[in-house]
């Protein structure tokens, strides 16, 4: 127990000892002040030291966030069977060897009905801070997933920056080579080639920051980029468009198709003999770029951006995979097309995790509710008692209020915890299916 907690326990024994000395002591003599600072911390000392290695040593074996179930079960029993020795052994200390009474009379009249009020008001301290404890395991597992989340958040983040920031410079060097290309072939070309590309830039500009853009977006830059590289390789490439009006309104990566158009020709040869097809279209919820295959080496200065960039991407925002397929003949690759867009993100769904926390959150509720329940029993039945014993010691009208509160306790703890649920579900699914097999019957 650390020094703070020994603190705390004295103070708490100075303040009960005085509040029993000044209410209760009828000689107000340094002597009897001196025994029932004493008597006091027999008590706090005695519950404190027995409570706190309890806790301990359920706290190290069951988890408050990770076996709730089970640590609360344990912590109830065990509190009640501690907390029940511990009273006992402090009242007899007290009662039957300092005050010399008679141990006949432990369990009856005055010293029964102290020890019922003790016993409660121990078991409220006791679940008080089982409480305490259990809220702060939660609170602490909380904070350690948001800060968890949040580096992942802002790695993504991170990760997702770099990405875009990639597009920028790959257009600009893959166009500036074209350029270079078409000066030599054919400059009045490669002068419409600029004018051109300075307005495809501009889109490049505008849409590269942003997550996600629509098909119909990404179609209207990919053919004015395929109209740039007819200019450049004239009938050694054709390209071929089908995409239907619904898949339009839908969603893409920024730039995909570009990258991806630029992959076809960089890999691939194209001559007037032997002209490279591009075919796009949709199928399946997925936007399909495909290409004849006429494989070459690559140049020794290619960047490795197109096709990586585009699966990381979509791994960023989307469980849905980036597909490709490759065989003798042809080289497809299969974009997701993400239905609808919220906070420039594919429709939420909840992850097995997030499912898991909302269902964690529930039962947090459900115990602190419980435990709220608990303490108020243990707060206002030892009060009822100490009235009842105050007024009308010769009828023990308390009881009716201990039984049938506890039994509300009883019940609601069943429900918390969950006592009798499998019994229930397997009965829901036994009518379940008993109903089904009716309704075959009857087909």
């Amino acid at each position: 127990m650390s020094r703070k907690s020994i603190t705390t326990i004295l103070w708490i024994t100075v303040f009960v000892a005085a509040f029993f000395f000044l209410f209760f002591t009828p000689e107000k003599t340094l002597e009897n002040a001196v025994l029932t600072v004493l008597i006091c911390g027999l008590y706090s000392f005695t519950l404190a030291f027995g409570n706190g290695f309890v806790n301990d040593a359920l706290n190290k074996r069951y988890s408050w966030v990770e076996d709730t179930r089970k640590r609360a079960i344990l912590g109830i029993v065990s509190t009640v069977l501690v907390n029940a020795v511990l009273i006992l052994f402090c009242n007899y200390v007290n009662f039957i060897w300092y005050q010399k009474q008679n141990p006949e009379n432990f369990f009856k009249g005055q010293m029964g009905a102290f020890n019922w009020i003790s016993l409660n008001i121990s078991l409220l301290v006791s679940a008080i801070l089982h409480a305490k404890g259990f809220m702060e395991s939660w609170k602490n597992s909380t904070k350690k997933e948001i800060v968890e989340q949040k580096l992942i958040a802002k790695s993504a983040n991170a990760q997702f920056e770099s990405l875009k920031n990639q597009l920028d410079p790959h257009f600009l060097f893959n166009s500036l080579n074209v350029l270079s290309a078409l000066i030599d072939e054919n400059p009045n070309q490669a002068q419409q080639f600029t004018s051109s590309m300075s307005k495809i830039y501009r889109y490049v500009l505008e849409q590269k920051d942003k997550e996600l853009v629509t098909v119909e977006e990404e179609l209207d830059f990919a053919k004015t980029y395929a109209e740039l590289l007819k200019t450049r390789f004239e009938d050694s490439v054709t390209f071929e468009f089908n995409i239907d009006e619904e898949s339009k309104k839908s969603f893409v990566v920024p730039l995909s198709l570009q990258l991806l158009l630029e992959n076809c020709i960089k890999h691939n040869f194209a001559t007037s003999g032997k002209p490279l097809h591009i075919k796009i279209f949709t199928e399946n919820k997925n936007l399909i770029i495909e290409n004849n295959l006429q494989t070459r080496e690559l140049p020794n200065h290619s960047t490795g951006v197109g096709l990586a960039n585009i699966v990381s991407r979509y791994n960023l925002l989307t469980d849905r995979n980036v597909f490709v397929e490759k065989s003798e003949d042809f080289f497809k690759v299969k974009l997701p097309i993400l239905s609808e867009k919220l906070n420039n993100m594919e429709t939420y769904t909840p992850s097995e995790d997030q499912i898991a926390y909302e269902k964690a959150t529930k039962r947090v509720k459900e115990l602190k509710d419980f435990y709220g329940n608990l303490i108020s029993y243990c707060v206002f039945v030892p009060f009822l008692f100490f009235i009842n014993w105050q007024t009308s010691p010769n009828y023990w009208w308390a009881y009716w209020a201990l039984f049938g509160w506890g039994i509300g306790v009883i019940a609601h703890g069943v429900q918390v915890f969950g006592i009798g649920k499998d019994w229930e579900e397997e009965q829901i699914k036994k009518y379940m299916k008993k109903e089904e097999e009716e309704s075959k019957k009857w087909k």
